[in-house]
């Protein structure tokens, strides 16, 4: 499958190598210079690329860049591209980095705001595990433990195809929704980098309380501030864990 990402960070990059490990055609894009993106491209074993051409000739275009990044992609971008391309949002808003977005704030789903920026549907995936989880805890497909990855869309055979990308990446998935129902797997929810298999992960959505979702997810971030030093993956999961009375890992 070819597969052009925009954004080379944590998320981008480590997804990135994955699908290049699992066979795939990639080429990447990114805002730095283009000497700095081809050095960054040969360390991914991906083709570097402009942000105009990554979305070219491709099967799926995954978008990993903040949230306040959307605005200022080139409103052209996906003008001449054919509408069986699949989109890919794998963001999360976070006010502290990504500031006031008032329908943000006004509780619009993210992916559904980020949609609307685009003017073209997108599926959710690869936004509720942290970046060291996608990096280094991917399993074979039938593995004992293998964590599982919420998938959000309106198109379903567009979601089987990122399900599928989802399984090459070394994760299980489970089928979240419709594109409105992401909300289940933003920061705040008991879904949002917990490391839970399939049984738990469809739990974690059930229980998840879209009125108290941002506090949630602003208080974790106080958490942290209190930490003197960078804490552990174990230590991050732990206390995202701990922000639910419900959550399957505790009960």
């Amino acid at each position: 499958m070819k597969i052009g990402i925009i954004g080379t960070g944590a998320i981008g990059g480590t997804i990135a190598k994955k699908m290049v490990d699992a066979g795939h055609q990639v080429k990447v894009s990114n805002t730095k210079k283009f000497e700095e993106l081809q050095i960054r491209a040969k360390e991914l074993r991906a083709l570097p690329s402009s942000i105009q051409d990554v979305v070219k000739d491709v099967d799926i275009v995954i978008l990993s860049i903040p949230t306040n990044a959307f605005p200022d992609l080139p409103k052209d971008v996906f003008a001449d591209i054919s509408s069986h391309v699949i989109v890919v949002d794998t963001s999360n808003y976070y006010p502290f980095r990504d500031a006031d977005i008032e329908e943000l704030k006004n509780v619009k789903v993210e992916s559904v705001w980020v949609s609307e920026q685009l003017g073209r549907p997108v599926i959710k995936a690869f936004n509720n595990l942290l970046a060291y989880s996608l990096a280094n805890l991917g399993k074979a497909q039938g593995e004992e433990g293998r964590i599982a990855m919420a998938v959000s869309g309106d198109d379903e055979n567009a979601k089987k195809i990122v399900c599928s990308l989802v399984n090459d990446a070394g994760f299980d998935f489970v089928d979240a929704g419709l594109l409105s129902d992401s909300w289940r797997h933003q920061p705040g929810t008991p879904a949002y980098c917990t490391e839970l298999n399939v049984s738990e992960l469809k739990e974690a959505l059930k229980n998840a309380d879209k009125k108290t979702a941002s506090q949630i997810r602003d208080n974790a971030m106080l958490k942290f501030m209190e930490f003197t030093r960078q804490p552990t993956h174990e230590e991050i999961v732990e206390l995202n864990r701990n922000l639910f009375e419900r959550n399957p890992k505790l009960s």
